[in-house]
């Protein structure tokens, strides 16, 4: 029996021709895709409130996109923490002084642009090395003052959309101690990681000096979701839990110091690095992460033809292997370890 909700082909025809009129010339299979797909809503009767989020969602993201377009190659933190602490709370001076360092080492701060932790982190970046991704609430209906004076926000309706911003653009995270909406994003970074949806970051837990905010956490996590096997033991162990602002700061730009980024390739990884590693280290690599592959062996390579499309990363080293998938979520203790090479680079790194 025909799908009766299937576009018919002269309605496809009809959609690549208004494409091309509107003079659009790249990735046209994927701008078609986007139009099929919403006449095939309209064909399935789909209802007026499905309709609605589904145009929203869609003009919040174009939106975005726009937004953080002129800082692309411009490494970026995302920094998350409860909108309700105070300026004279110890934890909003970590904040604002893990931003500052890292805005000085030339990262893009990015926050939700609302009071609070967020805006704790603006103060330290600056305006000028400050992005916020807000949401439209009924008690938050304006970005806080440091993201409003150069209009350097995007106000989304959704929280799964501005989720999506705050983690998709950036190449580390520090979390201070917040409540439902932190521990939220939190453990959103943590399930994207262990299922290889999102390629591995460093994740700091940061808190006030002496502060046991997240400790306490950990132990349940150890506790009760390791304990009980619901989680991997150590998966928690891929985040880094400190009071100290230099040591996250580290960690966030330490992650890059000889890793550049990662590429899959069928069943393969690559791992682009900044420095390549002699035979001896990647006999070492191999000797200590061989359980994580499927087969073979971890090895160096030139490009792989797949990866013709990127011409920028063309000449970098790189390690190819055959990775285990569901020891994916394993893939960062690899990276932290081509970090530490003796022939990884000395000097301050910034992400990919």
């Amino acid at each position: 029996m025909p799908d009766p909700s299937a576009v018919p082909p002269e309605v496809t025809d009809d959609i690549r021709a208004l494409i091309a009129d509107a003079g659009i010339t790249e990735n046209v299979d994927l701008i078609a895709r986007i139009l099929v797909t919403g006449v095939g809503l309209g064909l399935d009767r789909a209802d007026r409130l499905d309709l609605k989020i589904t145009t929203a969602a869609l003009g919040e993201m174009r939106a975005a996109f726009e937004h953080f377009a002129p800082y692309d190659g411009v490494p970026k933190v995302t920094i998350f923490g409860s909108a309700r602490t105070r300026p004279d709370d110890p934890v909003y001076r970590a904040a604002a002084s893990v931003a500052e360092a890292l805005a000085e080492s030339g990262w893009l701060v990015v926050t939700g642009a609302g009071p609070g932790i967020m805006q704790a982190a603006a103060e330290g970046a600056g305006a000028e090395r400050s992005l916020g991704v807000s949401i439209r609430l009924p008690f938050e209906d304006r970005p806080n003052a440091v993201i409003a004076e150069n209009s350097r926000n995007v106000a989304m309706k959704y929280f799964f959309t501005r989720k999506l911003m705050l983690v998709k653009e950036s190449h580390g995270f520090v979390c201070v101690p917040g409540g439902f909406g932190t521990l939220d994003e939190l453990f959103e970074l943590l399930t994207l990681q262990q299922t290889g949806k999102a390629e591995p970051t460093p994740i700091v837990l940061l808190d006030k000096p002496g502060g046991t905010f997240w400790h306490g956490l950990e132990r349940f996590v150890d506790e009760q979701l390791a304990g009980s096997g619901l989680i991997s033991p150590g998966d928690f162990g891929r985040l880094l839990i400190t009071d100290s602002v230099e040591a996250a700061a580290q960690e966030i730009t330490g992650f890059w110091r000889n890793y550049d980024s990662l590429r899959w390739v069928g069943d393969r990884v690559v791992i682009r690095l900044r420095a390549e590693p002699t035979d001896a280290e990647v006999d070492a690599l191999n000797e200590r992460f061989g359980s994580l592959l499927l087969s073979g062996r971890i090895e160096r390579s030139e490009p792989l033809r797949a990866e013709a499309d990127d011409e920028a990363r063309a000449r970098l080293p790189r390690l190819v292997l055959r990775l285990d998938q569901f020891k994916v979520g394993s893939l960062y203790l690899l990276i932290r370890a081509v970090n530490e090479l003796e022939t990884a680079p000395r000097g301050p790194a910034h992400a990919a």
